[in-house]
């Protein structure tokens, strides 16, 4: 698919791998629109990429609804990529032998799996207003999973059903869509180096870096925007959950 002359939505692209991706999709000659909770790290960003913003939370459909109408107000909307979410610790049960406490994990499953369910339902409505391309396509949705969709750690219990759900939308999506030529794609990302991670000790940093297959060291969010333009590009990727993960397997914990 030809990107230069066409805009994206980009969900979490505040900082991190959604900053990343911005950046990556922006110097493809892409009007990027940054959505995010944060307005004034989605202010810089698409300031940086030559973009728009909207300060909004992927949870609440009218927000969604709002990015994505900015997003296809200029040139055709033909990407969307979610990487808004975020992580939870907690086992089914704690050392105490107390249960798993359901609100966190309702708030994980909001964030991660509603969240992308919004924005990929009302992107995907406007993508397929747009005029067909060679052989009828008319764009492409990328979520964010994890590796924790396959390999969940102890206390993963709510992360990992989340990004197992992305897994899960993958197939059914892209069928869903392939009547509007829209394709719809997953990424599963290991490490990656981003500002969650960046809380760490470096001796920790570094020691989760030597656990990748190889190379070993931390993901760079750039590989992760370079993945987003090349699965854009492709036009005979479809259906597909990608891991972009160095080839670690995650240990139990």
């Amino acid at each position: 698919m030809e990107l230069e002359g066409s805009s994206a939505l980009v969900t979490g692209a505040a900082s991190g791998l959604g900053a990343a991706t911005a950046r990556a999709l922006a110097a493809e000659g892409v009007h990027v629109t940054v959505f995010d909770l944060n307005e004034g790290g989605a202010k810089a960003v698409a300031e940086e990429v030559g973009g728009g913003y909207v300060a909004g939370d992927v949870t609440k459909p009218e927000d969604c609804q709002r990015a994505v109408d900015q997003a296809a107000s200029g040139p055709p909307l033909r990407i969307a990529v979610n990487c808004a979410g975020t992580g939870w610790i907690g086992r089914v049960i704690d050392r105490q032998g107390n249960p798993h406490e359901l609100g966190p994990f309702e708030l994980i499953q909001r964030l991660n799996v509603i969240g992308t369910f919004n924005v990929m339902t009302k992107a995907a409505a406007a993508i397929a207003k747009t005029e067909p391309l060679e052989d009828a396509e008319r764009g492409v949705i990328v979520n964010t999973s994890s590796v924790a969709a396959f390999d969940g750690q102890v206390g993963q219990l709510a992360y990992s059903a989340s990004k197992g759900a992305i897994v899960g939308m993958t197939l059914p999506a892209a069928r869903d869509l392939s009547v509007v030529g829209i394709r719809v794609l997953a990424i599963a990302p290991g490490l990656f180096d981003t500002p969650l991670l960046g809380m760490l000790p470096e001796e920790q940093r570094r020691a989760l870096g030597e656990s990748v297959l190889f190379p070993k060291r931390l993901g760079d969010p750039a590989r992760f925007g370079q993945l987003v333009v090349d699965i854009a590009r492709n036009s005979y990727l479809n259906a597909e959950v990608i891991r972009l993960d160095g080839g670690i397997r995650m240990p139990p914990k």
